[in-house]
Parts: C-alpha cells; sequence; structure tokens
C-alpha cells in the first residue's frame, strides 16, 4: 500500500515531493492506485464552475450542436496533460521552475505575471460558484456570498495539515458527488441521444457560438492546471532509472486518461441537460446558473433537480478552491523561488477575486454574474498558449530530455492544438475588437486601441517563444529551479572541517517556560570547552511593560530581572567571566531584534515554544520570525523526550 509523508506542516507545496511510495515488483492493481490522485486533483479544474456557465450557454442556446467542442477540447487536454506528466517525471522540475532554468529573467516575469492572470481568472470563476450555491441553498444574497468565500482560507490550512493522500481523497469525493449529481439530471431530462450523437460533428452554428466555443475550450484546457499536473506527479517517488520512470508515464498516463473522461462526462451531462431541459422548451438564452436552477423544477417536475444542481455546484465551486490554490503555490515557487504558507496564498488570491466580483456585483448586479463566468474562462484560453508553447518546447528537447524527448507525431499532434487554440484567440480578439472600434464613443477609443496594442504584444511574445528553440535561444541561464541556492562543492577535507572557530559572543533568549535549564544545558554543550561572552535576553510582555517600556517597574518586570540575574551568577561560578543581561519589553520578536543588534553576538540560542497549527496561527513563531531579521546564526532547542 502506499504511503503517505508526513503532513505538509509548512504549507509549502515542495515539501510534498516523494512523499508517495510506489510498492516495486506489486501487481498491476496496487501500482496504479498508489500512482492515482494527481490527475483527480487536475481533472477538478475541468468541471469547475466556470465550465457550468459556459456547458449551459452552449447547451441552452445551441441545443447539443456544440459537444464536439467538449470532445475536442478533451483530446487536447488529455495530450497536453501527458506532456506536462512526461516533463515533471523526466526532469524532476514542474514546468514553472524549467521556465525559470531556461528562459531569461524578463521572460520569466512575463509568463509568471501571465499565469497569475489565469489563476485570478479561474479563482474568480470558484468565487462565483461557491457564492450563488449558497445563495441557491441558503437564499443568502450574493455579493454576501462572495465575501463570505474568503471563510474557505481557513478549511484549506486545515486540509494542509493532513497529506497529499487526504487531499486527494478529499477532492476525489467532491468529484464523485458532481458527477453523480448530474447523472441524475441526465436520467430527469430524458435527452435525445440522436441529436447528442449529432453534435459530435464539428460545427459552429448561429452568432456567438465562436465566443461560446473559445470559454468552453478555456473552461476545458486550463493554463495553470498544467503548471500543477507537472508538480503533482513528483509526490510519487518513482526512483530516478529509466525502467522507474518509463512505468511512472505509462501508469500517469492511464490515470490522466480516466480523470480527464470523466470531467468530460461530467461537462458533456451539465450542457446536454441544458439542451434537453432549456433549449427544448423554447429557453435559448439561460446564461446564468441561477436562472438554471430556477427553471429545473417546473420544466422537470420535480423539486430534487435543483437541490440536486446547486449541491453539486457547492462541490465544484469549493473543490476547484483547493486545486487553485496548489497550482497557485507551484506557480510562485517555481517562477520566484519563494515559499508562502498555503493559506496566505490562498487568501491573496482569493482577494484578487473577490475585488472585481464585487465591484461589477456592485455596479452591474446579480445578472452579471453569467457574463462575468464565460469572461473568466475566455481569459483563460487567452492564456492558453503562453503555457503550452513553453511545455511542447521543453519535451521536444532532446539534449534535456534524451530517450523520453516526443517524437514527430506528438511533436507534430502538440504543435497543432497549439496553434488552433492560438488561432482561435487571434479569430476572437479579432471579432471582440471589430466590434469595439464600431461601437466605441470618443471615449472608448483609446480604451480599445490600448487592448489591440496589447494584443499584438502578446502576439510578438507568443511568436518569440515558439521560436526560441529553433534559434538555439532557449538555454539555461544559470539560474536555479526551485527555492534553493546551488549545491556546495565540499572541497575541505575532515581535518579542516575540525578546524571549527569558537563563538565569541552567544545570546540566550529566555521566556520562563520552565526550559531555561534546559535551553542553557544545550548552549554549554554548543560552545563545548569555550568561555565566550554570554547575554541572556528576556522580553517582558506584561500590560505595564508594553505601555511603559524600559521604565517599567511592575512587579513582573522586576521579577523576571532578578531572574535572569540569578542565572548569569550562576554561570559566572562556572568560570564565564562576562555574563550580562538584557531585558526589553513589548512584542518579542522586534525587542529580541533590538537586543541582539546591542549585544552582536555569534549566536542565538533560544527554545522552540512547541505551538502546533491554530497557536502558531495566533501566536507565530518567534523563532522563525526573528532568524530573517538578524545576522546571527539561530540555535533553536527542541523539546527534549521524557523519559518511559
Amino acid at each position: 500500500m502506499a504511503q503517505s509523508g508526513e503532513p505538509n506542516k509548512a504549507g509549502h507545496f515542495s515539501a510534498l515531493k516523494d512523499s508517495v511510495s510506489i510498492p516495486r515488483g506489486a501487481g498491476l492493481v496496487r501500482r496504479i492506485f498508489a500512482i492515482s490522485g494527481p490527475a483527480y486533483l487536475v481533472s477538478v479544474g475541468y468541471m469547475d464552475p466556470g465550465n457550468w456557465a459556459t456547458d449551459i450557454a452552449a447547451g441552452s442556446s445551441f441545443n447539443y450542436a456544440l459537444l464536439w467542442i467538449l470532445l475536442m477540447s478533451n483530446v487536447i487536454a488529455m495530450l497536453l496533460q501527458s506532456l506536462a506528466v512526461r516533463l515533471g517525471v523526466v526532469r524532476g522540475l514542474d514546468l514553472a521552475q524549467t521556465c525559470r532554468a531556461e528562459y531569461s529573467r524578463p521572460v520569466n516575469a512575463a509568463l509568471y505575471a501571465l499565469c497569475e492572470v489565469a489563476i485570478t481568472a479561474c479563482d474568480l470563476a470558484e468565487v462565483l460558484g461557491s457564492a450563488i450555491a449558497l445563495q441557491l441553498l441558503f437564499h443568502l444574497p450574493l455579493i454576501w456570498g462572495v465575501l463570505l468565500t474568503a471563510a474557505d482560507t481557513l478549511g484549506l490550512l486545515f486540509l494542509s495539515q493532513l497529506g497529499i493522500r487526504k487531499l486527494e481523497a478529499v477532492v476525489i469525493s467532491l468529484i464523485s458527488m458532481i458527477a453523480a449529481a448530474f447523472f441524475i439530471e441526465i436520467f430527469l431530462a430524458r435527452p435525445d441521444w440522436g441529436g447528442v450523437a449529432a453534435g459530435l460533428i464539428p460545427s459552429l452554428p448561429g452568432n456567438g457560438a465562436l465566443f461560446v466555443a473559445i470559454g468552453m475550450i478555456g473552461a476545458t484546457v486550463m493554463p495553470h492546471n498544467l503548471y500543477l499536473h507537472s508538480a503533482l506527479v513528483q509526490t510519487r517517488a518513482i526512483g530516478g532509472d529509466e525502467a522507474g520512470k518509463r512505468q511512472a508515464l505509462k501508469l500517469n498516463n492511464l490515470d490522466s486518461a480516466f480523470a480527464l473522461n470523466v470531467a468530460m462526462l461530467v461537462n458533456a451531462a451539465i450542457l446536454i441537460m441544458a439542451a434537453a431541459v432549456f433549449h427544448r422548451s423554447g429557453h435559448t438564452q439561460v446564461a446564468e446558473i441561477q436562472d438554471a436552477h430556477r427553471l429545473l423544477a417546473p420544466l422537470l417536475g420535480t423539486t430534487l433537480a435543483p437541490f440536486v444542481f446547486a449541491l453539486a455546484l457547492l462541490a465544484s465551486g469549493q473543490s476547484s478552491t483547493l486545486t487553485g490554490t496548489l497550482a497557485g503555490q507551484v506557480v510562485m515557487e517555481g517562477f520566484l523561488g519563494l515559499r508562502l504558507p498555503a493559506w496566505v496564498r490562498r487568501l491573496v488570491t482569493r482577494l484578487a477575486a473577490i475585488v472585481p466580483a464585487v465591484i461589477v456585483l456592485s455596479v452591474f448586479g446579480e445578472r452579471s454574474t453569467g457574463s462575468l463566468l464565460i469572461l473568466s474562462q475566455v481569459v483563460l484560453s487567452l492564456q492558453l498558449p503562453f503555457a503550452i508553447v513553453p511545455l511542447v518546447s521543453f519535451v521536444s528537447d532532446g539534449t534535456k530530455m534524451k530517450s523520453f524527448a516526443i517524437g514527430g507525431f506528438l511533436k507534430a499532434s502538440a504543435w497543432l492544438a497549439t496553434i488552433a487554440v492560438a488561432g482561435m484567440n487571434v479569430w476572437l480578439v479579432k471579432e471582440t475588437a471589430g466590434q469595439w472600434f464600431a461601437g466605441a464613443g470618443p471615449s472608448n477609443k483609446a480604451l480599445a486601441a490600448a487592448a489591440s496594442c496589447t494584443a499584438f504584444a502578446l502576439a510578438v511574445f507568443l511568436v518569440y517563444l515558439a521560436a526560441l528553440p529553433f534559434f538555439r535561444g532557449m538555454k539555461a541561464k544559470g539560474t536555479v529551479p526551485g527555492v534553493h541556492a546551488p549545491k556546495d562543492e565540499v572541497k575541505w577535507s575532515l581535518e579542516e572541517a575540525l578546524k571549527v572557530l569558537p563563538y565569541n559572543r552567544v545570546a540566550i533568549a529566555l521566556d520562563f517556560s520552565g526550559r531555561d535549564s534546559e535551553v542553557i544545558r544545550e548552549t554549554l554543550r554548543l560552545v563545548g570547552g569555550g568561555r565566550p561572552a554570554i547575554g541572556l535576553m528576556h522580553v517582558v510582555e506584561s500590560a505595564s511593560a508594553k505601555f511603559s517600556g524600559e521604565d517599567s517597574l511592575d512587579a513582573e518586570t522586576l521579577e523576571d530581572r532578578e531572574r535572569l540575574e540569578d542565572y548569569a551568577a550562576s554561570l559566572r561560578g562556572m568560570g564565564f567571566e562576562e555574563v550580562g543581561v538584557l531585558v526589553g519589553s513589548g512584542k518579542p520578536v522586534p525587542e529580541l531584534q533590538r537586543l541582539v543588534g546591542e549585544f552582536e553576538p555569534d549566536v542565538v540560542v533560544m527554545g522552540a515554544h512547541g505551538h502546533r497549527f491554530f497557536k502558531d496561527l495566533l501566536f507565530g513563531s518567534t523563532a522563525d520570525a526573528l532568524r530573517h531579521r538578524i545576522k546571527a546564526n539561530v540555535f533553536v532547542v527542541g523539546r527534549a523526550k521524557e523519559s518511559e
């Protein structure tokens, strides 16, 4: 059975690498079970609330005619996700890390900005979807539902402690709920299966079909999912040999094919339901999820349909939130080498999505949600080529991928998919810009011109990315992907390593938590037989000390200073000639920083407070915060194990 690693307490995605073991020599079923999980986390993005909006609009307006778009999108998705898997398994780097290693800093900055735009657009759909679900289930005003979605940060904070396997299990449970809900809807809707079959033949009927079709592609093939999948496959410990990599590729591709086909069937079920219920009854302009929910009961003659619909929508929004946060962490760590706790990353992304949602709802009202959802998916589609082009370039590079570089057929298919997506986006921009120019007044012409210039600049950048490999411009820039500096070369011998200079000045931070003796004992062990200058530090946090500062003479301050003097006397009796007492008042971290600045030690020794989870969230970690503010080394003394 696969074993999950320790929970990711820091909230850093990179800590999950190789955290799930793959049993060598086990049966196929056990190996598939061990490797399964990443594709399901990725597939969540293929059935998020943004997909609902585009699928409902497609089904109600164009009947079954755009089903072929879902099929084509799924084929493209399986191809691109297999390339993301190949990159992560073979090179051991995710797409963002590979970009950082291969491209120059300006190129990476542009790609990172575009990716963050895509993640924010996706999160906007999740915000609106969850808010709509809360409104449908509990009659909560939409704008309050949008604000309430910020609270899912706490839920994510809890789930991030459970480890990757439990997180995957939660997401798979939510996917199962969504799938079951829509197969119930299909059963109740009784669609025309002949029309469903005809919808698999490519066509673009009526005005506006292209806009909806491109939104469907953006909703299905999400750019940030390529970054996420290339990172998630690295959570499996596959071994570094060629046989292990080939087995991992085979199993991951099987897993992806199954998960993505489930996602396609869910999307198809939404579209088919919309066509069978709304288009058939003459409601051809249903683009709002709220309208779909309202019409289900009278058109199907049962209250079960709208309830199941709303419950599935809530599950969709929450599951997409989890994977969106993981994608954000992967992108930030990969491009910038910056690690943030999961809840901080979630809060930043969620606020970036909540602000425009609140503004639009305040100005245009609740009827604008459908257009806003479809627009978010079109934005995703516009960003897609900027993820595909680097991915295809990297997996085609024989010097880095060696025998795992994609062959002629896969390469041609990948570039053809890229050209198809980019071409549809160019058509969309052209049509949209034409409409703007045709109806623009004097004030709007400047906006239309600026948008056109931006589109032209992005097109030039995309061509530049595609041309880089052919002109040998894609060379490593010496930047280390990930968050770590280059590995130091071991140039010293053991004899040289043992010639360690003794510490001259040592600061000991004491919090009087009952562990002072333990901290001082470890300090004596650290300095060996040396006799450095010692500074005993303590910060008084009483109300009087916080108000009066160094002038405080309350009982706690006097008692704490006396205790430090007792420790100092004991150390002097042991032969330490220079022992000082430093007392601060107020907030521990800035005060300790000030005291360290006064004493100028070589090392600071302090005890671990032992907080976990919410206590760390409330009180923070003094050691972790202090080490970022001072130049001296920080030595943290952990809690000793109790004797049995």
